[in-house]
């Protein structure tokens, strides 16, 4: 019987605790775990039954009892701990934004492709079964040709002009943080589930506030509230999404409708636990269970019975359990790796661009596109 991987996380906030429970769902032993501080390191091992801390994320790289690396620090910190973990030959979860900016990205995908490292990027939203599902009936032909791919990512935790962040910040957080932090969330499972690739968009970003308190007074903004995106895609489609970290109400609703000639589908984060199926004479509305979706894929990722509802953690808990099938000659097929974080970082940077030219912008194929 294989050992358990030893898993260091790097990264304590929020997330990073997300990734906690998701890592021991998935049979690992958090070995390490890094803060900002080593005080804080040694807080958030005692918080998170760790077996120990690490002084930094780089010592926490470098320590023997580490096999895999999970990275959730702020975004600007991304692209050199996952490039010393390709370099320390060891796996490495990380997460999105991948990098900052697009050429950091490329480093990495090609870093890790000499190395032969397994990498991932949480994309979890594809772990949903609907969304499964919905991939299934799209691929089997029963939306017959989509032309129209719409819908919304809103959240509200930036909603008051009091509210502030790391991610306001461009410096840590990257260029955009709407678009980048949520919207290419949505991005990826469009295109995930659709098999569609943005080709071409126009971008608009606004802010509802253009000054944010800080540690030192109040500051102007450097990243936008909001995004507006319209595109189109290689298969003939147009489509649109609105991106919002300031929409009130609106806790964490990813929304999509992906419409075609012979069927419409419908998903909504909030209420992940059915998947609405329109049609021209009558609709239906699928429940998740894995007695009840009809797709090997659906039904692979429906652990618990119809009515007993799945959420975000058990997408997180999926991911990594397909991780570290991964590591061990089990290939899941749909793991987002570094190639997704690259495309992401590909279309934050045709949106920053679009918005600040106020044109149309062709999106490139990245690089290691196949």
């Amino acid at each position: 019987m294989a050992k358990p991987l030893r898993v260091g996380l790097i990264g304590t906030g929020m997330i990073g605790r997300v990734h906690a429970h998701a890592i021991r769902s998935s049979g690992g032993r958090l070995t390490r775990v890094a803060a900002s501080t080593p005080e804080r390191s040694a807080d958030a091992a005692r918080r998170l039954g760790a077996e120990g801390p690490a002084a930094s994320g780089e010592a926490l790289i470098a320590s023997d009892d580490v096999d895999v690396v999970h990275i959730c620090t702020p975004n600007a910190m991304h692209h050199a701990l996952a490039e010393q973990a390709i370099a320390a030959g060891k796996p490495v979860v990380c997460e999105k934004p991948l990098a900052t900016s697009v050429e950091d990205a490329e480093r990495l995908v090609a870093l890790a492709r000499t190395a032969g490292v397994v990498t991932a990027v949480p994309f979890v939203y594809r772990y949903y079964p609907t969304v499964q599902e919905t991939r299934a009936l799209i691929t089997n032909g029963d939306a017959g040709r989509l032309s129209l791919l719409h819908g919304s990512y809103l959240q509200d935790w930036l909603a008051g002009g009091g509210a502030t962040n790391w991610r306001v910040d461009p410096e840590q957080g990257g260029g955009s943080r709407a678009f980048g932090d949520i919207g290419v969330h949505w991005c990826d499972l469009m295109e995930f589930a659709t098999g569609h690739r943005i080709t071409r968009l126009m971008a608009r970003l606004s802010r509802a506030y253009d000054q944010r308190p800080t540690s030192e007074g109040m500051a102007s903004v450097g990243t936008e509230d909001a995004a507006t995106v319209m595109f189109e895609t290689d298969q003939g489609a147009t489509g649109s999404l609105v991106a919002s970290q300031v929409s009130l109400g609106r806790k964490n609703k990813l929304w999509f409708s992906f419409d075609g000639t012979e069927a419409s589908f419908v998903f909504d984060q909030e209420q992940p636990d059915s998947l609405w199926i329109g049609g021209a004479t009558q609709s239906r509305m699928v429940p998740r269970g894995p007695d009840t979706l009809g797709s090997e894929q659906g039904r692979g990722y429906s652990v618990l019975p119809a009515g007993h509802p799945q959420g975000y953690q058990d997408c997180f808990n999926a991911f990594v359990a397909d991780v570290y099938a991964t590591l061990e000659g089990q290939a899941r097929a749909g793991l987002p790796t570094f190639t997704d974080g690259l495309r992401a970082a590909v279309l934050t940077e045709a949106v920053l661009h679009s918005a600040k030219n106020d044109s149309w912008i062709e999106v490139p194929a990245c690089r290691s596109d196949s």
